[in-house]
């Protein structure tokens, strides 16, 4: 069972090459199961809308999750209320719309369980991400909910993430960050058995300061005149992670990073 988890799409040029090169990518990896974080998809670099979602949807990827630009989009509040392929993040608000958990079933009847969680440091206000976790984990038992767990871990630190990645060892298959656009070169299987990488990196143009466009992040970083972020729009490179599942265990049997085009290389 092989599972391709993508990083932060970011804008026009994300999305494009999402579009353009996912097939490819699943028929040539063999990938049974596709999840991309999407909050920056829109066409502003922020949040993302229902017809990007059902495009995304339409090219391969099966869950999309989020973080903390979910609701930047205003009409995400409705559609994330009848659209279970996209998920907020489980520790939002109590009165949140939406899930931030949910089971699919993959194309070879797997079923996959998808958690989506958002740091409490450096991001806006949410619940305990390490309560919520483990809360969850008493709830949820991998091989008896489900075959597998992907938990993506939305965070700006290095250390909050490499914490959730060991308190969900040995009872997920993968647990991958996002947020930071940029992958780490730290792709490996647990002691316990579970697949992690600190941060997926994104899939955008990485001529940028993480996705948006150079010139007008340096005027903003210097206070000089300059106009609200706006994505930058050169070729994308597409990065995330691959894990193999083991079907007996559900753990992990081989965790990659994967780097797909642009300027980006895997090493």
């Amino acid at each position: 069972m092989k599972i391709l988890f993508l990083g932060d799409i970011i804008g026009v040029s994300g999305c494009s090459s999402i579009k353009k090169n996912l097939n490819k990518i699943i028929t040539e990896n063999n990938i049974d199961f596709v999840i991309a974080n999407g909050e920056n998809a829109h066409e502003t670099g922020v949040g993302i809308s229902e017809n990007i979602t059902n495009e995304l949807v339409s090219c391969g990827v099966d869950v999309i999750t989020t973080g903390n630009h979910v609701w930047d989009q205003k009409e995400t509040l409705e559609h994330i209320k009848h659209e279970k392929r996209l998920l907020r993040p489980l520790n939002l608000f109590k009165e949140a719309p939406g899930s931030g958990f949910e089971i699919y079933n993959s194309k070879n009847n797997f079923k996959v369980g998808v958690l989506n969680l958002m740091g409490n440091v450096y991001m806006k206000k949410c619940d305990n991400v390490f309560e919520t976790s483990q809360n969850f984990l008493q709830k949820h038992k991998l091989k008896e909910n489900y075959d597998f767990l992907v938990v993506d871990f939305h965070g700006e630190i290095t250390s909050e993430k490499m914490a959730i990645g060991h308190l969900f060892d040995g009872q997920a298959t993968l647990i991958v960050g996002t947020h930071t656009h940029v992958p780490t070169n730290d792709a490996r299987i647990l002691s316990n058995g579970s697949g992690y990488q600190t941060d997926a990196g994104m899939c955008g143009d990485y001529n940028s300061v993480i996705g948006m466009d150079k010139k007008n992040s340096l005027n903003r970083f210097f206070k000089k005149d300059s106009v609200k972020n706006y994505p930058a729009r050169g070729e994308s490179s597409i990065c995330g992670v691959i894990v193999e599942g083991n079907i007996q265990t559900g753990l992990a049997k081989n965790v990659k990073s994967f780097i797909f085009g642009g300027i980006l290389t895997n090493k």
